[in-house]
């Protein structure tokens, strides 16, 4: 449907008599706030990826222990559904407070000063799911943001923004730790002096003082201000009623199209995310030190990013182009996948296996997987529309943090090789491809009797 169509049928009074939707300035500082807390929740997040052998010289860490920091993100996600009732019944503002309050208590946790590493460990432990428990709102609110704020024509664009500043977060601990925090992957773990394991500590608690400064300062912000709505919705769709929880969740499983797009997007993003976070640990066995594992996990996802912002503004221009989009995002997506997994065999494919060849295929992975996000998100709320988006978007994500989980729980407990996870990353994008071209595309949302009234 047009764009044209869009903006009349959206722009009609709500109801006989009643004022006509309008949107209000004060939406930019919303999206704004939100992004940041999304920024800084996927920053924590993946803090110790990719300075993991700076944390085993400094606090002891094993690699069960790097497993674990990570891990704790798709754990958090366990209260999911209670965070999406809650901003379903109360609003985005009570549900970011709690959420902010998870991150501060989170953050101040690991900065406690005490002596005794083990318990040093089990403090910045508790604080990683503590801010683990923050990835619900952080992943899931963003288009019941866009939709309670933002008009039809700049909805996708929100979505984008809101939901891909928490990967952006991730993207820039890629940048924050390897340049501050100093590597020993030159020095032998024997020979480790007492004053570099002090230098790699410092730079390490610096690096978490000013995170836990910034979320406190974030958390400050949003007591002064957020509002949980408008004072006039922006849409007819804002305005409408939503299905109760237990119509939801039968709509949601009985939907076989749906189901599709929901394993399209929960199998390949949660192997990427759990793949991702231990990027420094799969690329060491070919010489790719903590530095450049750095750089190559920052520009994958500063890029999808940014393809996420721009197709998400593409879409608001032209409507029924969601499935053609994520098509040929997932087809770029396979077949970068399948250069780098065939790359580690370069004995038998004979590919050259060079920093640049490595740089290049993991950053288009991340670009190609990171820029569906946005899309996806969008297809789902308008496939199920009028359920509520929190249970929609919960629902999702929490699949999505169960792959992520399984693929970090194989590769630490089962002692999978890293080299697998390559092969599973590889295979994910394949189904997810095959799902998105047997999707039948239609905009429920947008032809539902409450939205075109």
């Amino acid at each position: 449907m047009g764009l044209q169509w869009s903006r009349e049928e959206e722009r009609r009074p709500l109801l006989a008599g009643s004022r006509a939707p309008r949107v209000f300035g004060r939406r930019w500082l919303v999206l704004l706030l939100f992004s940041l807390l999304g920024f800084m929740q996927g920053l924590v997040w993946n803090s110790w990826g990719p300075i993991q052998n700076s944390a085993r010289a400094a606090y002891g860490f094993q690699g069960l222990d790097i497993a674990l920091l990570v891990l704790w993100g798709p754990i958090g996600f366990l209260p999911c559904f209670l965070f999406m009732w809650l901003m379903d019944t109360r609003g985005l503002r009570v549900t970011v407070l709690l959420t902010l309050l998870c991150m501060v208590l989170g953050a101040g946790l690991r900065c406690i000063p005490v002596s005794d590493l083990a318990l040093r460990r089990r403090l910045i432990h508790g604080g990683q799911l503590l801010n683990g428990f923050a990835g619900p709102t952080a992943m899931n609110a963003a288009p019941f943001l866009s939709t309670t704020w933002f008009s039809p024509d700049e909805r996708a664009t929100a979505t984008a923004i809101a939901s891909m500043l928490n990967y952006l977060g991730g993207a820039c601990a890629f940048l924050i730790g390897p340049l501050i925090v100093p590597a020993p992957n030159n020095t032998s773990g024997s020979h480790l002096t007492e004053g570099h394991v002090e230098s790699i500590k410092d730079r390490i608690e610096a690096v978490m003082y000013t995170e836990f400064g910034v979320i406190a300062l974030l958390f400050a912000a949003v007591v002064a201000y957020f509002p949980a709505r408008p004072p006039i919705p922006p849409s007819v769709a804002a305005a409408g009623r939503r299905l109760s929880y237990r119509s939801s969740v039968w709509r949601l499983l009985s939907n076989v199209r749906f189901l599709m797009i929901v394993f399209a997007y929960a199998i390949p993003l949660g192997f990427y995310a759990g793949w991702s976070g231990v990027l420094d640990l799969i690329l060491t066995p070919i010489h790719i030190n903590q530095v450049d594992a750095g750089w190559i996990g920052f520009w994958s996802i500063v890029g999808g990013c940014f393809v996420g912002i721009a197709v998400g503004r593409f879409a608001d221009s032209v409507r029924g182009v969601l499935k053609p989009i994520l098509v040929l995002l997932f087809s770029a997506s396979t077949l970068s996948a399948t250069w780098f997994t065939l790359t580690f065999l370069s004995r038998v494919t004979h590919l050259p296996l060079t920093t640049a060849t490595i740089y290049t295929s993991c950053i288009l992975i991340g670009v190609f997987l990171n820029g569906t996000v946005p899309i996806f998100f969008e297809m789902f709320v308008e496939t199920v529309y009028p359920v509520p988006e929190g249970i929609t978007c919960g629902f999702v994500t929490f699949l999505s943090n169960i792959f992520t989980g399984l693929l970090l729980v194989f590769l630490t407990f089962y002692h999978i090789a890293p080299s697998w996870s390559n092969w599973s990353l590889t295979g994910s994008c394949i189904l997810g491809l095959v799902l998105i071209i047997c999707f039948r595309e239609s905009s429920d949302k947008l032809s539902h009797p409450k939205y075109t009234i």
